[in-house]
């Protein structure tokens, strides 16, 4: 160690993405009246399925929607904050959205979701395997003149 100090510089202007990425400073819990809340996913593959799984507790059946559109599937949810009068409150209330990119198209059969212990699961079906065949393309001269 040298003993002197590194000199750190500190923009005039805070970073953008920061403030705009997550709450805004000094405001704790705030976001534009428009934003939705994402929604935490994980993604496995296995027995012939993908299966998504999306945190959303405290959610009635009713207020959660899945749709699909070819290798895309959302989940929107929304969670309704009670009249009831609160000292403090750090629940998460409003519209909740998250879409995730298959691999592959959503089926338009077989597809299941499940709902339990504020865990959403929705296993989509692997497409079937294609049937691959060797066989042998034959390859003509491009001029037109023969061999």
């Amino acid at each position: 160690m040298t003993g002197r100090n590194v000199e750190r510089r500190h923009s005039l202007f805070p970073d953008f993405d920061t403030w705009f990425g997550r709450e805004f400073p000094g405001l704790p819990g705030w976001r534009p009246a428009t934003a939705a809340h994402a929604i935490p996913v994980e993604m496995t593959k296995g027995d012939g399925a993908y299966v998504l799984r999306a945190e959303l507790p405290g959610m009635d059946l009713e207020d959660i929607t899945i749709t699909a559109e070819d290798d895309l599937i959302t989940i929107t949810a929304e969670h309704r904050e009670s009249a009831e009068d609160k000292e403090h409150s750090e629940f998460r209330y409003g519209a909740f959205r998250r879409s995730v990119r298959l691999p592959a198209t959503v089926p338009a059969e077989g597809v299941e979701a499940s709902y339990a212990k504020g865990v959403l699961a929705v296993r989509v079906p692997l497409p079937a395997d294609e049937s691959r065949t060797v066989r042998t393309i034959p390859v003509k001269r491009a001029d037109g003149g023969t061999s």
